[in-house]
């Protein structure tokens, strides 16, 4: 809805003659009316920041004070106005009140009094007459009042025995037209809008009184199905406004659970741009969330209203001032960046692959942790940094691209090596099958480099096609792990990566000799427990077994690391 449309609305309700039915659409305009001049304040404080993130002069249209007053210049006369009906009609009730009490007081002193029937009838049509011009009372009243008189209608017909006096006919019409009269009360279940319901009620109540009587053997049954039905009616219209006013406590109730959400917001710390960012989120979602509330009690409603707001408008204030002073921090980041964008380009050029990436791959992380330059500055130090890192990478790529071609034929020469490997039978002098898989590993190693994309897949199958081969040569103990690893070094000698698989090895092996040196240590520190006794002698051979059997281990581990080559 535009900003006109809501006066012109206004206007059309407010001109109705039934205030007290256009209450509720008054008030749902006045919060959407609200609602649109907390976003239009809202834009202006955004519009307000780009412009100074732009450097641009910022100028408020001045209209929302002038739209507010002329709304509520509508409003307010409305309002007091509706106030003095809703007021009048609350008098009103209590008077009506008070008369039909005073007209059930007149009909009980007929019934107890009036002996004279033409005078009591007389006095009954006077009394039923005026009983029926009588306006509405409180609802909570109507039910009991229009009970107490229905009881006594029925008392004062069976005094004046006016049954006597009514022909078979007139009882039959009356049970009749009593039967329909339930019927269309109990078909105000169906209709929906309480509203229609409750004049409904009382529309059809007035008419069941103006039906005269039916014979006594049918009286008690259409009695009590008429007041079931009718109370039926009356527990619905009261379950309505039961649960409206439990409703609308709940949603007071919401609301103040999105005021202690926004107060926590208001609470926490804020001190980048991020953190902002992210609360400003916070607090549009929770104005978006209290939209979708609906009213509480008028006053209750009004108070949690103002106290929402206030903490929006507050955290938006301080929004605005951190704002004013976060311009400078930005051009300090901005400062800095641009001399990331000084050292990569005077970098970018340098051909020395490895090194150069790790300077440039530690400068994106420095830029990574800079922080934000802010809108105005943020996307073209990017866009520019972004280029010289991509000038040197691409550089780079087409670099090991056209060295990975110059492989393409070593990686066709190791695919047949494999497969020649995976076809041979190995000659069953195991000296011999041994010395023709060394060839293997010899000739695999001299091939050179194959493209960096399938030196892994391309030594995994050489590996498995030479394990395969090792492992069914017959051999065991310390012949067997000596071979083994003479094997593991020479195929490592295959790898893309020989160096740092022959550095992993040799630290594995010297954490093993550290491993075993302090075995020993401790084995040699035990045999000073030891006295000169049959059994401690035991007990010293057994450590003594333990030391040297540490130590052979310590001499094979020696050997097997001056086995792996210094790549």
């Amino acid at each position: 809805m535009e900003k006109r449309e809501f006066i012109e609305a206004l206007i059309v309700l407010t001109e109705k003659e039934n205030v007290l039915s256009t209450g509720r659409e008054v008030n749902e305009l006045r919060g959407q009316f609200e609602d649109y001049l907390i976003e239009a304040t809202r834009q202006f404080q955004i519009a307000e920041l780009e412009a100074k993130d732009r450097n641009e002069e910022f100028t408020q249209e001045e209209w929302m004070n002038a739209l507010k007053e002329e709304f509520y210049e509508i409003f307010s006369p409305y309002k007091e106005k509706r106030k003095a009906v809703i007021d009048a009609k609350r008098l009103e009730e209590d008077e009506n009140l008070k008369k039909k009490r005073a007209l059930i007081t007149q009909l009980q002193t007929v019934i107890t009094n009036e002996e004279n029937i033409g005078a009591a009838f007389s006095a009954h049509k006077e009394i039923n007459e005026k009983w029926k011009k009588v306006g509405d009372i409180p609802r909570e009243k109507r039910n009991d009042i229009q009970q107490e008189y229905s009881r006594l209608l029925e008392q004062f017909f069976y005094n004046m025995n006016i049954y006597k006096e009514i022909k078979d006919y007139d009882f039959k019409k009356n049970y009749e037209a009593k039967k329909i009269l339930i019927e269309q009360i109990k078909e105000l279940s169906k209709i929906e809008k309480i509203k229609e319901v409750e004049a409904a009620i009382k529309q059809l109540q007035n008419e069941w009184e103006d039906v005269g009587p039916t014979k006594q053997e049918h009286w008690e049954e259409q009695k009590n199905e008429y007041w079931s039905t009718v109370n039926k009616i009356y527990d619905r219209i009261r379950s309505f406004y039961d649960e409206r006013r439990e409703k609308m406590q709940e949603n007071i109730v919401k609301k103040n659970e999105l005021i202690q959400r926004a107060e926590a917001i208001l609470g926490l710390e804020r001190d980048s741009v991020k953190s902002w960012s992210n609360q400003t989120k916070d607090v549009l979602e929770l104005q978006k969330e209290w939209k979708t509330i609906g009213f509480g009690p008028k006053k209750e409603n009004d108070e949690v209203w103002k106290k929402f707001r206030g903490l929006c408008d507050d955290f938006f204030a301080l929004k605005s001032d951190f704002f004013k002073d976060i311009q400078q921090e930005y051009d300090k980041i901005a400062e800095g960046k641009k001399k990331l964008i000084d050292k990569v380009n005077a970098i970018r050029e340098n051909m020395d692959w490895g090194p150069t990436t790790k300077s440039i791959i530690e400068l994106q992380k420095q830029w990574k942790n800079a922080g934000s330059a802010g809108q105005k500055n943020e996307q073209s130090l990017w866009k520019e940094f972004r280029a010289a890192c991509d000038s040197f990478f691409d550089a780079k790529q087409a670099h090991f691209d056209e060295k990975d071609k110059a492989f393409e034929d070593n990686l066709k020469d190791k695919e047949a090596l494999i497969v020649e490997i995976s076809a041979f039978e190995l000659p069953t002098d195991k000296k011999e099958a041994i010395e023709v898989l060394h060839g293997f590993s010899e000739r695999f190693s001299a091939i050179g480099f194959v493209p960096g994309k399938q030196k892994d897949g391309i030594f995994k199958a050489y590996k498995a096609a030479l394990d395969k081969h090792y492992d069914s040569l017959d051999m065991k103990g310390e012949e067997k792990e000596t071979v083994m690893f003479e094997a593991r070094i020479k195929t490592l000698q295959g790898s893309g990566n020989a160096a740092e698989l022959f550095e992993k090895e040799k630290q594995a092996i010297r954490n093993d000799i550290n491993t075993i040196q302090q075995e020993i240590i401790q084995f040699e520190n035990n045999l000073g427990f030891f006295a000169n006794s049959k059994g401690a002698n035991a007990l010293k051979d057994q450590v003594e077994n333990n030391i040297k059997a540490e130590q052979d281990k310590l001499i094979a581990l020696k050997a097997r690391l001056k086995m792996i080559p210094n790549e």
